[in-house]
């Protein structure tokens, strides 16, 4: 429930600061002016009737949310359409997921469409057109589209802005952050937060995930010369090429994206790691409710450390509750630049291979980006080969290696299985299979475990002891083994402990972490306490850094101990 006084998230019926009655967010319904060809936003517990704002005339629905088309998608559709180049230059165009509006006459074209389009035809047709292509009536549409919408402008600014400046209160303004991906809806958080706090200075964060569009790069950097006094950070992870991890451990997929972990999150925490150590921040997001079925059950002020991705952040979503609509609405009002990805037809704007973007945005992306497309297509083509699938080609095209799971067919997925023997010669010691020899960084692996006291074992052994970081009690012996059938092992006995399986338990995360480690980051953004960094090919925990609260061998924090054991696990 939300408070719109206070702009608080509560579970009362009544709001815990103002006491007034908290309701949820409002829903909203797309209602159409034929007169004034104008998409009209309403909520939905408003009268009945809907008249124009500008003509007073009555106004039916159209649908649940739209988005503006641009010229340039305006003329694309046309072609698809077969349609003359330019025939609906004078028409108010809008679109809605796979549907489109041209004068509030609905056209729905199939997936099928944008999977066999001749994208080399097309793309000639449109250097021939684009030329007479005009912003003219378009710009006229827009007008029409702002100016029939100023109260709804009104109330998302008016709550966003009082959202932002409570959500502010317990901060110190240099522990703010602005969380900047180039997509539009943190281009209009950006906007609504340094308006809101009246500070141009404010840190904004550019996680470039080497995947980014073209014209992604092309409008960070117009950012930064639009907005001078802003903190412009960019966060990359120049230490891994997205091709060669794929090559490792297969692509990312929808339900194993590693790629945001690797190429954004964690590149993201190392900044703000160089910024705050330790300290808690407040990070305004662009996250909205209607975007996706997992987003709609954020909060919109998050500090939850199983939800939240980096531990330093407590996330604060201004637009929670807007839709596209509102987005585009307040953008255009507001005189804010964009990303002229949207222009060419993209309604979501992030990495252009992402498994997430469906038909439609693959079909741009061969118009648009044919060399990256084609190398894209061929490296799943031959991945699907490698991995033994009967029809490579239908595997891709189909797109069902967008649904793939697991490290099947990998040569790099028997590095998360957790092989182990237990010793015949002392209880509660376990025998753990290595991939390589046994090192300092294995042993560093268990300084959340409590201080490392390497004096107090068996030196001939190469024994180092473990002692519990409260009570200096020994809790575990490591030491290199030797065993039939591992090439490398290492002996974990623990003691005088409780729980001698749970303890082994946090153990074997370890083990796998040291076998498995692919860079991928989670474990830095995991640790709240900046005490995890990968330093070179090597995983370093800072011992004068832990607080030993074991967050990252904690299934609930990070299932499995490591991440690589959801990408590679096999059935």
């Amino acid at each position: 429930m939300w408070c719109r006084d206070c702009a608080i998230e509560t579970n009362e019926k009544n709001c815990p600061i103002c006491g007034r009655t908290t309701e949820e967010d409002t829903p909203i319904e797309i209602m159409w002016c034929s007169n004034c060809r104008v998409p009209i936003i309403r909520t939905v517990n408003d009268p009945a009737k809907c008249e124009c704002p500008l003509c007073s005339k009555q106004a039916h629905y159209l649908s649940a949310d739209l988005r503006p088309v641009f010229p340039e998608e305006r003329l694309l559709l046309e072609f698809l359409l077969d349609k003359n180049a330019n025939e609906f230059i004078d028409k108010s165009v809008w679109a809605s997921n796979g549907r489109y509006y041209i004068d509030g006459m609905s056209v729905t074209l199939a997936s099928s469409v944008f999977q066999k389009a001749d994208t080399d035809l097309l793309i000639q047709k449109l250097e021939k057109h684009t030329a007479q292509n005009s912003y003219e009536s378009f710009n006229k549409h827009i007008s029409h589209f702002v100016e029939a919408n100023r109260e709804r402008l009104h109330f998302l600014k008016d709550e966003a802005f009082s959202f932002v400046r409570r959500a502010a209160e317990k901060f110190d303004e240099e522990k703010i952050v602005i969380s900047f991906s180039g997509g539009k809806d943190s281009t209009a958080t950006a906007d609504v937060v340094v308006k809101a706090l009246s500070n141009p200075n404010l840190v904004h964060i550019f996680g470039d995930t080497t995947l980014e569009f073209p014209s992604t790069i092309e409008y960070a950097n117009r950012f930064r010369v639009n907005h001078p006094q802003a903190i412009f950070e960019i966060a990359k992870n120049d230490e891994q090429v997205f091709y060669d991890v794929c090559e490792d451990i297969g692509p990312p997929a929808r339900m194993m994206r590693w790629c945001c972990s690797m190429f954004k999150t964690g590149p993201i925490t190392r900044v703000i790691n160089g910024f705050y150590r330790n300290q808690q921040i407040l990070t305004f997001y662009g996250i909205r409710k209607s975007e996706s079925v997992s987003r709609s059950k954020y909060n919109r002020i998050e500090d939850n450390a199983a939800t939240v991705k980096i531990q330093q952040q407590t996330v604060a979503s201004p637009i929670f509750f807007w839709k596209d609509i509102d987005v585009w609405l307040y953008i255009f009002a507001e005189e804010v630049d964009f990303n002229d990805a949207y222009r060419l037809g993209y309604d979501r704007v992030g990495c252009w291979c992402c498994p997430n973007n469906n038909q439609r945005a693959q079909f741009l992306s061969r118009i648009y980006m044919p060399e990256q497309s084609k190398r894209w297509r061929s490296f799943l083509i031959k991945f699907a080969e490698k991995i033994g699938k009967p029809d490579p080609e239908v595997y891709v095209d189909s797109g069902k290696w967008k649904a793939r799971q697991g490290g099947n067919g990998l040569a790099s997925a028997g590095d998360v299985k957790i092989r182990f023997t237990n010793c015949t010669a002392e209880e509660h010691a376990k025998i753990y299979r290595l991939v390589r020899a046994f090192d300092e960084e294995l042993i560093g692996m268990f300084v959340p475990f409590g201080r490392i006291a390497p004096e107090l074992g068996k030196k001939l052994l190469k024994e180092v002891i473990v002692l519990d970081n409260r009570s200096n009690v020994p809790i575990l012996s490591i030491q290199p083994f030797s065993q039939d059938g591992y090439e490398f092992a290492v002996k974990v006995k623990t003691m005088n402990v409780a729980d001698h399986e749970e303890l082994q338990r946090m153990v074997s995360y370890q083990i796998r972490k040291f076998n498995a480690c692919r860079k991928c980051l989670k474990c830095e953004s995991i640790c709240r306490a900046g005490a995890i960094a990968i330093v070179g090919d090597r995983y370093y925990i800072d011992s004068n850094k832990c607080v030993h609260c074991k967050m990252c061998m904690t299934a609930k924090y990070l299932d499995g101990g490591c991440m690589m054991d959801k990408y590679l696990r096999t059935k």
